[in-house]
C-alpha cells in the first residue's frame, strides 16, 4: 500500500465519518423523542449477562489477535486491557455500578435505560446544551468513528507484521507511526470512554496508556538490537506514536 493509497483511504475515511455525524444528527432531530419514548418502554437495559459475555469475547478476539502475540511477561499488558473490557461490559449490559455511585452522591436519578448509560450525552442534557436523545447520538457518532477506526488500525498493522514475515516494517502505516497497532488500542479505549464512561474504565485509563508506552519502548529496544543501523534510521525519521511528532522517543 502506497502513501497515495493511505492518503486516499484516510480521506475516504474522513468523509464517512462527516457523513455518518450528519447522518446521526439528522435521524436523531427527527425521531430523537420517539426513540427516547421506545427506550423506556423497551424491556430492561441491564441485566443481559449474556451479552456481557459475547462483548467481551468479541473485543478480547482483537486484542489478542491484532496486537502483538503476547510472551510470558507481556500477560499483565493483556490482563489489564481483559479487566478494562470487563469492566465496560459489566457495567453497559450488566450493573450500572456507576450510574447508582454518581446519582447517590449527585442526589439525582439518572435513570436507567439505555439512552441514560451515555453519561456525557447526559451531562449535555443537564447543562442545558442538547436534549438527551441528540447528545446521545453524538456521543455515538464520535465514540464509534474512533472504535472502528482503531479496530482498523489494530487490523491493518498486525497484517502488515504478518505479511513482513519478521523483517523490518517501514512502509504503509509504519510509514508514519511506529506503532499503528497500539495507537489503534488506544482509540479504541478512548471510544469507549466517550460512548459509556464508567469509573472503573476511567481509572485503569491513564495505566493502559502507561503501559502500552512502556511496551513499545521495550519492544523497540529490541528491535534495535535485532535490525541496528536499519531500525536506528528509521526510528531518526518516524514518529513513535502520533505523526507530526519529534521523532525518536515520541
Amino acid at each position: 500500500m502506497t502513501s497515495r493509497d493511505l492518503g486516499r483511504l484516510a480521506w475516504a475515511a474522513f468523509a464517512l465519518a462527516v457523513l455518518f455525524l450528519a447522518g446521526s444528527f439528522a435521524y436523531a432531530y427527527v425521531f430523537g423523542d420517539a426513540a427516547v419514548q421506545a427506550e423506556r418502554v423497551d424491556r430492561p437495559w441491564y441485566g443481559n449477562w449474556g451479552l456481557v459475555v459475547f462483548a467481551v469475547l468479541f473485543f478480547s478476539a482483537f486484542v489478542l489477535a491484532f496486537l502483538r502475540s503476547p510472551r510470558r511477561r507481556e500477560w499483565r499488558h493483556l490482563g489489564l486491557a481483559e479487566a478494562y473490557l470487563v469492566a465496560l461490559f459489566a457495567e453497559m449490559f450488566g450493573l450500572p455500578l456507576t450510574i447508582y455511585l454518581v446519582g447517590s452522591v449527585l442526589g439525582v436519578n439518572l435513570g436507567l435505560g439505555g439512552l441514560e448509560g451515555h453519561l456525557w450525552a447526559v451531562l449535555l442534557d443537564r447543562l442545558g446544551f442538547v436534549p438527551l436523545a441528540q447528545g446521545v447520538a453524538l456521543v455515538m457518532a464520535i465514540s464509534s468513528v474512533l472504535i472502528v477506526f482503531g479496530l482498523a488500525l489494530m487490523a491493518a498493522g498486525w497484517w502488515q507484521v504478518w505479511r513482513a514475515k519478521g523483517e523490518l516494517v517501514t512502509t504503509g502505516l509504519y510509514r508514519f507511526v511506529r506503532h499503528p497497532q497500539y495507537i489503534g488500542f488506544l482509540l479504541v479505549i478512548v471510544g469507549f470512554l466517550i460512548q459509556w464512561p464508567t469509573l472503573p474504565t476511567l481509572a485503569l485509563f491513564p495505566f493502559l496508556v502507561v503501559m502500552y508506552v512502556r511496551l513499545a519502548r521495550r519492544e523497540e529496544r529490541e528491535l534495535a538490537a535485532h535490525f541496528g543501523e536499519r531500525w536506528t534510521a528509521y526510528a531518526a525519521r518516524t514518529p513513535m506514536l502520533f505523526p507530526g511528532w519529534s521523532r525518536t522517543g515520541r
